[in-house]
């Protein structure tokens, strides 16, 4: 059986609500570590009230350290302002991973462990119906087939002719479990004849998939650093997410 999806899909989380306009600026990290080879990034920042211009101060000076269960750990470089790469850990399947940050006197904590790998099996453009029949757009639809077993939380990240497109997709298995899931990656412009396309999928964890489902519900803003306050994965109540995830990519060029 296939489970088709028309919509973003998200899950229904508590939001914690907030003033937008009178929020202190809060520290946001964003850490990703994947099953391909390294350098991997954390990135810090920090928020400003939704009425400010949208910018978002990098923040330097941070000590970080990346560790797991197998005892390794990695000590970051900052090679851009607010931007630190590791240096030798590397992202196995099956593994927990532990973000240490220090910045201005304070340390955030995260963990997360890479979830089992599930085959990113198709993707194709389609063609689908608006409001009425005669309007049709293209999006790029993915296929694959999730497990019969476990909770399993999946992101999906879209480049389209080597730019990155910054719309949220992230979906659960909750009423899925064990079926062919195919599903457009809707955004607010369609593919266009001659695109290139490149969408990755990621297997995350429930802590990343909390963070970025809530995040979309608080703000509906595509990008991943928001004044709005999600669900943070990160201790001291810090923004962002720490998501070790596995990575597989697909690649289109819609017909001419």
């Amino acid at each position: 059986m296939v489970i088709g999806f028309s919509l973003l899909a998200i899950g229904c989380q508590k939001v914690i609500n907030i003033d937008l306009n009178s929020a202190s600026p809060a520290i946001v990290i964003i850490g990703n570590i994947n099953d391909q080879p390294g350098p991997y990034t954390v990135t810090l920042s920090q928020t400003a009230n939704f009425s400010d211009p949208n910018t978002f101060p990098s923040v330097s000076g941070a000590f970080i350290t990346i560790s797991d269960n197998a005892g390794n750990k990695d000590t970051l470089t900052e090679v851009s302002p607010g931007r630190y790469h590791t240096k030798k850990i590397q992202g196995i399947i099956g593994r927990t991973y532990y973000l240490n940050v220090i910045s201005n006197g304070q340390t955030y904590t995260a963990s997360s462990t890479m979830p089992q790998l599930v085959p990113f099996d198709t993707l194709r453009a389609v063609q689908l119906h608006g409001f009425r029949a005669s309007d049709t757009n293209i999006y790029p639809q993915v296929g694959f087939k999730d497990p019969a077993t476990g909770n399993n939380y999946y992101r999906f990240i879209e480049t389209r002719n080597d730019t990155l497109q910054s719309r949220i997709f992230v979906i659960d298995d909750q009423y899925s479990s064990g079926l062919y899931l195919a599903f457009p990656l809707r955004t607010d412009t369609a593919l266009s004849h001659g695109d290139s396309v490149k969408v990755e999928m990621q297997c995350i964890d429930k802590g990343t998939y909390q963070y970025l489902s809530t995040f979309y519900v608080a703000s509906g803003d595509a990008t991943e650093v928001t004044p709005a306050n999600p669900i943070s994965s990160i201790s001291n109540n810090a923004l962002g997410y720490f998501s070790a995830h596995t990575s597989r990519y697909r690649s289109i060029k819609v017909p001419q």
